[in-house]
């Protein structure tokens, strides 16, 4: 056997004839995930040189200083030598390479780091000699620190390093410390002779790396999967003798590894002394599977690990990155581990790596299907129970497999099941992650088969207690990413599961486990706060509160915070007209004052829902019925917003107060109409309309029966609607007596007008409170409306104060009173 240059095994001259192998051909250049994340990387990093240099140019120029200074004090001989060594052989060593690649027929390798090289000298020369000089004092200015007189990037080095990372070095030492000595050099030289800076070498090692690794991604690298046929070559390495091999695996499958099925020519003795049968005909049965790992495969889907494993605590992810051999050796570990637990799965004969891009692991075959492709009427409750056992025998053994979806249950051709793909599994494993298994398994068969089997046929085998332990770990967060996308068309399947267990053992009933270190929303909420603290507080640092709290009229002042006190009785009456049961009135206006404190750490629109639903279910209302009665409310007052809305648009158009002319503003009916277009446009997308459909129906299921049977109450209706136009009334009054506290003065139905339109932005946005996004729309309506800047900021500023800042001390307080009463 024979290695050649792209690490494929081939036979020695004079060997038997390799083995056919049945494959589609494979891609002569491929796009591998790990030249995309170096070059984000490069990108980022050079992002944060330019940061660093913007805000920290004193440390940085003094740095500068006193390399320079040091490298003065430096023997000239010595300095002259290096610039010379270094002009000369920066350029040498990578041509020098690139002929050695050439002699090696690996010329496609060198044409495309050529392109790179080419790319970034293209790049660096523009930099310094149009961009620097055509916006001089800018970010470039603060890097090279003196203007135009040193280069903002070494225009020598930059192809250099372009054409290194995409020419690829790996393996080869002697060259690698030959070129990066050579570049470090001539770093050396350009900042002992002032042509660059310390930044401006680390933009220049960036922007080279982006560039190489780009080009490689955006061109694509020549294939350095060994093929087919080598790998089955391989296989005479572990004494077995290959017949004939074919790709098991969709060729063009986003899996990670590849699979091939080998039919060896004798019966060779696998490693536990045990003898492999022989080929079985030629149609399938094969005495072997290969599984391949290649090497440019193990970045794959790095991302997504990385965001699972800062979003999800420590115990719940895997592995984020493994290396080549690491990966082969935790899967060998696991294969037999598994075997020893005493659970049912192929068993590896050996493994060995092929050439340097690849490794395979050899597994005794065993013919069968996928649990996903057995027909319905085969899958058994006798099955099911097996699986169940295999799988108590890895949680016996504290053995995690982390991947127990469909693909991974091989049910043989002898009607029993098999445990497969065990590269992502984990030895000594702790409860957490047997728990988050146990979960996975559960909701992998109850999407097979019904949540009503799986959990069925896993009582016996494992226990209620054990399956009582899975019950708050039945969350999508929890699953793989295939699983959640299958849950996404059975939405309750989770809460089935659930119940399930809880029928068998009603004490199980646990809240669901914190797995999450924070929520996508979380993220979202964060950047919403950052852009509203920059809108508010330079409307707040531009005012002189001083002068404002000794020129407000303070019976107006007292005014504002009547009505603001005002709003809280008319929310409650809000919510008690939507539920036929009784309420007290004085407890229902503490819940609402509870929801103004929960209305700093939940957007707007959910807060006051979630206590609502909370206080009804403690009232004695099903939860069914709390949703759907706080669902009439929030519907009830979401149609009679936008019909003030509609309504006080047009009174505002009024343009003739003699003739009562009541033609709408030509600005509002454009808005709507504008806003109509593009919701109808949206909904013309069947993604759009399937998500607006379901949340819809998620926050009013329920609405219209609990609609009807307050409809057959003219006192319950009357409470909720003259509850839902105080509620407007209340705080429009609010909004009228900041603004003319601060002697402003508007007609009344444009300050209705401006808080049901900044009322909508708040609901909508994503912040605690609408925080940031009703400030702006306030400010920004009132200023429009004919209020100054000044007085129209002063007005939104103790509006908010009394609706949203003042009562976060008291919520609190009727929050915690209420809980101790066990209201909440």
């Amino acid at each position: 056997m024979t290695q050649t240059h792209d690490g494929a095994v081939r036979p020695a001259q004079g060997a038997a004839a390799a083995a056919p192998v049945d494959e589609p051909a494979q891609p002569y250049r491929i796009r591998r995930p790990s030249d995309a994340i170096r070059f984000a990387a490069s990108v980022v990093g050079l992002a944060a040189v330019m940061l660093l240099v913007s805000i920290a140019q004193q440390t940085t120029h003094g740095l500068q200083t006193d390399i320079a200074q040091g490298t003065a004090h430096a023997p000239r001989p010595l300095l002259t030598l290096a610039t010379l060594v270094s002009s000369f052989g920066v350029l040498a060593v990578p041509i020098a390479f690139a002929i050695e690649r050439l002699f090696h027929k690996d010329g496609m390798r060198v044409a495309i780091a050529l392109l790179a090289a080419m790319i970034a000298f293209g790049v660096t020369v523009g930099l310094d000699d149009l961009v620097v000089r055509a916006a001089p004092g800018g970010v470039l200015d603060s890097l090279i620190w003196g203007g135009t007189e040193t280069a903002p990037v070494h225009t020598d080095i930059a192809p250099v390093i372009a054409f290194v990372s995409a020419v690829g070095m790996a393996g080869r030492a002697r060259w690698q410390a030959a070129t990066w000595t050579m570049i470090g050099l001539a770093a050396l030289t350009g900042l002992t002779a002032s042509y660059a800076s310390v930044a401006a070498l680390a933009a220049t090692y960036l922007l080279g790396r982006a560039i190489g690794h780009g080009t490689l991604y955006a061109v694509g690298t020549p294939n350095p999967r060994p093929s087919g046929a080598a790998v089955v070559a391989a296989l005479e390495r572990l004494g077995l003798r290959p017949q004939r091999g074919a790709r098991l695996d969709d060729a063009h499958a986003a899996d990670e590894t590849r699979r091939y099925g080998v039919a060896l020519a004798s019966c060779p003795q696998d490693g536990y002394g045990a003898r492999l049968p022989a080929g079985r005909g030629a149609h399938g049965d094969w005495d072997v599977e290969v599984r391949v790992l290649d090497r440019d495969q193990q970045t794959a889907g790095l991302l997504y690990r990385v965001w699972r494993l800062l979003r999800l605590r420590g115990a719940t992810t895997g592995r984020t990155l493994r290396s080549l051999r690491r990966s082969l050796e935790l899967e060998s570990l696991m294969a037999y581990a598994v075997d020893a637990a005493g659970a049912r799965t192929p068993r590896l004969v050996g493994t060995c790596e092929v050439g340097t891009e690849a490794a395979l692991l050899a597994y005794e075959h065993v013919p069968g299907r996928r649990l996903g492709d057995v027909p319905d009427g085969e899958v058994t409750d006798e099955l099911l129970a097996d699986v169940w056992r295999q799988f108590r025998s890895l949680q016996a053994g504290r053995l995690a497999h982390r991947r127990l979806e469909g693909e991974a249950v091989l049910v043989g051709d002898d009607g029993l099941a098999y445990l497969t793909d065990l590269r992502s599994g984990e030895t000594a494993a702790g409860d957490l992650a047997l728990r988050l298994d146990l979960a996975q398994l559960l909701t992998t068969l109850a999407l097979r088969t019904g949540p009503e089997r799986a959990v069925r046929t896993a009582a016996p085998v494992l226990g209620e207690e054990a399956l009582g332990g899975a019950v708050p770990l039945l969350q999508r967060v929890a699953l793989s990413r295939e699983t959640r996308t299958a849950l996404r068309r059975h939405k309750d399947l989770l809460t089935r599961i659930r119940e399930q267990i809880v029928r068998l053992k009603p004490e199980t009933e646990a809240p669901p486990a914190k797995l999450e270190r924070f929520r996508p929303r979380t993220i979202v909420s964060i950047v919403a706060l950052s852009v509203a603290a920059y809108i508010v507080i330079p409307q707040v640092t531009s005012l002189d509160i001083g002068r404002l709290a000794a020129t407000a009229s303070w019976h107006w002042v007292a005014a504002a915070l009547g009505a603001a006190a005002l709003t809280y009785v008319a929310a409650a009456f809000m919510l008690m007209g939507f539920v036929p049961e009784r309420l007290p009135l004085g407890r229902t206006v503490l819940v609402q004052l509870a929801a103004s404190f929960v209305k700093l750490v939940a957007p707007a629109a959910v807060g006051g829902v979630a206590v609502n639903t909370r206080y009804l279910q403690r009232s004695g209302v099903r939860p069914a019925l709390a949703v759907a009665s706080v669902g009439a409310s929030q519907l009830v007052g979401m149609v009679t917003h936008i019909l003030l809305l509609v309504l006080f648009g047009f009174l505002t158009g009024s343009t003739a107060k003699a003739t009562q002319d009541l033609a709408p503003s030509r600005t509002i009916v454009l808005a709507v109409l504008g806003l109509g277009l593009l919701a109808g446009l949206a909904l013309t997308v069947p993604r759009v309309r399937r998500v607006v459909a379901s949340r819809l129906r998620a926050m009013f299921s329920g609405v219209v029966p609990r609609l009807v049977d307050v409809l057959q109450s003219p006192k319950k209706l009357s409470t909720g609607m003259g509850g839902t136009l105080l509620l407007t009334l209340a705080f429009t009054l609010c909004l009228d007596a900041s603004v003319r506290a601060f002697g402003g003065s508007l007609p009344w139905t444009t300050v209705v007008l401006v808080f049901l339109t900044a009322n909508a932005v708040g609901s909508a946005a994503p912040t605690p409170g609408g925080l940031g996004a009703v400030e702006g729309a306030l400010t920004l309506a009132l200023t429009i409306s004919g209020l100054t800047a000044e007085t129209a900021t002063s007005a939104v500023l103790l509006y908010r104060l009394l609706t949203l800042w003042l009562p976060v001390l008291p919520g609190w307080g009727a929050f915690a009173f209420l809980q101790r009463k066990e209201a909440l």
